[in-house]
């Protein structure tokens, strides 16, 4: 009985979590007249990346990559969409990388400029590169996600660097992004920003944790996580016309939490095949949807190698962003 009531109790954490971050937002509010952007401008790190590495608009991307068959490996970018695919597809939009032949889109306004590896200190350059191309206007949708690699590289420093000082770092980096967050919104675009995930629930947290028995690396992962998320939160302006919040570490924190929740059967094992990998050192930009693991499948697992999303990750994230943007008041 005990054993029954416990499910039930994290089911219905899980859920009340997930329904939470569908919801939330700055400001909150409804939108009165539907808003529909003209482009969308992505800022961020290699979640947000379309790698156009052939130069011939059909970039690749890190996370499980689409084939045009089953027999014919040439990737396709349409088809396994990241998140910020997700929302310009919602409007009828395209990047510029990935906007191939026959039917491509003239001059597409569009664009992605996140940078693999990217940190909170990177975004700045980000923004300016776009800003010298054109300024931000109310018509701008503009979505923002970065921070992982900070928490990673903040961690990477431990023990030699003790928890309290790594918590000082990222809740200063945390406060960076967000007053980047806003230099952006109060330059006249309208803002989507996600929550970095819980590093702490990644296949990588799950290593280290057996890697350092002798402390709970998980869970320090999580704490980093959660200091940047907040510091990030606490310093964006709470108005939800301008800037709208997706909850992603919640929602992944509830997919964990309740089995099959969100429609994912795996939540801990890299869905990618790293050692069919082409590239040096091995990576998940050339992974594809035949090159998984037995038995893999890239829409029920969350993970497409150790701390990035697989293509059905990127769609549930994608999905979070769409209802964002549809429900504030922008």
């Amino acid at each position: 009985m005990k054993s029954n009531l416990d499910r039930w109790r994290r089911a219905l954490v899980g859920s009340a979590v997930m329904a939470s971050a569908l919801v939330a937002s700055c400001g909150g509010g409804q939108q009165v007249q539907a808003f529909t952007p003209d482009r969308v401008i992505s800022f961020g790190d290699e979640t947000s990346v379309l790698d156009d590495f052939k130069g011939d608009a059909n970039a690749r991307k890190y996370t499980v990559n689409a084939t045009v068959s089953a027999t014919d490996a040439t990737l396709d970018c349409k088809q396994h969409p990241l998140w910020i695919q997700s929302v310009a597809n919602f409007y009828s939009l395209v990047f510029p990388q990935c906007n191939p032949q026959p039917n491509a889109v003239a001059a597409p306004a569009s664009r992605a400029r996140a940078v693999a590896g990217a940190r909170v200190a990177d975004l700045a350059a980000q923004i300016d590169a776009q800003l010298a191309e054109s300024p931000f206007n109310g018509k701008d949708l503009v979505t923002v996600l970065i921070g992982q690699n900070d928490v990673l590289a903040q961690y990477a420093q431990y023990p030699a660097v003790d928890e309290p000082q790594l918590i000082a770092n990222l809740d200063a980096a945390g406060k960076a992004l967000g007053e980047q967050i806003n230099r952006i919104a109060t330059a006249g675009a309208k803002v989507v920003v996600s929550t970095v995930p819980d590093q702490g629930l990644t296949p990588f947290a799950t290593a280290e944790f057996n890697a350092h028995p002798e402390v709970n690396r998980a869970t320090l992962l999580s704490r980093l996580t959660a200091r940047l998320n907040g510091s990030m939160r606490a310093t964006i302006i709470n108005d939800g016309r301008m800037i709208g919040l997706i909850l992603t570490d919640e929602y992944f924190q509830a997919i964990e939490r309740v089995v099959n929740a969100g429609g994912f059967s795996n939540v801990t094992t890299p869905v990618c095949d790293l050692t069919k990998s082409a590239l040096v050192p091995p990576s998940i930009l050339d992974c594809t949807s035949l090159t998984l693991i037995s038995g893999g499948d890239a829409g029920t697992y969350l993970w497409a190698d150790t701390t990035h999303l697989s293509s059905g990750g990127q769609l549930a994230l994608g999905s979070l962003a769409t209802t964002r943007v549809t429900s504030n008041p922008f």
